[in-house]
């Protein structure tokens, strides 16, 4: 599964916003994996940010992935109200991408350096429009990469 930071940051999120974390467990109570997830933005740019979204190896091509982030788009459209999901995905990881795709996700913009580490990569900034935004207006894509320091939230 993939690691984030401490647990600190696990905390944080599940007492800032414990609607937005969601576990999948199996019958024998082994961890399949979860979707941690938080609202951020002002305006029209209020939405839902998917902070991380794993399921374990063998857990994998079976819709688990596709479920818990359907199971935090409902969370931001039913609690947050939200206009619209995004994620941050590495620009090198084709198979996420291909699958944030298959769910509805557009590329919004690259941003360049993104993930830091001996291997600096960029990030992709995939949305998906949610029914509060009716015209689409928070996935048309930027035309131009943006840093890190650019980010809005």
């Amino acid at each position: 599964l993939a690691y984030i930071s401490a647990g600190s940051f696990y905390m944080t999120y599940l007492c800032r916003w414990p609607e937005s974390f969601l576990v999948a467990e199996s019958p024998n109570k082994e961890l399949m994996g979860y979707v941690l997830g938080k609202a951020e933005g002002e305006g029209n740019l209020w939405h839902g940010h998917v902070s991380a979204v794993t399921v374990a190896p063998m857990y994998r091509r079976l819709g688990l992935a596709k479920t818990l982030m359907q199971y935090f788009e409902d969370v931001s459209i039913h609690t947050y109200n939200a206009y619209f999901v995004d994620l941050f995905v590495r620009a090198s990881n084709h198979l996420a991408i291909s699958m944030y795709n298959k769910f509805g996700y557009v590329t919004y913009r690259r941003v360049l350096g993104y993930y830091s580490g001996e291997l600096p990569e960029d990030a992709l900034d995939m949305r998906k429009a949610l029914p509060r935004d009716k015209d689409k207006e928070s996935i048309i894509p930027l035309d131009h990469p943006v840093h890190p320091e650019d980010l809005e939230w």
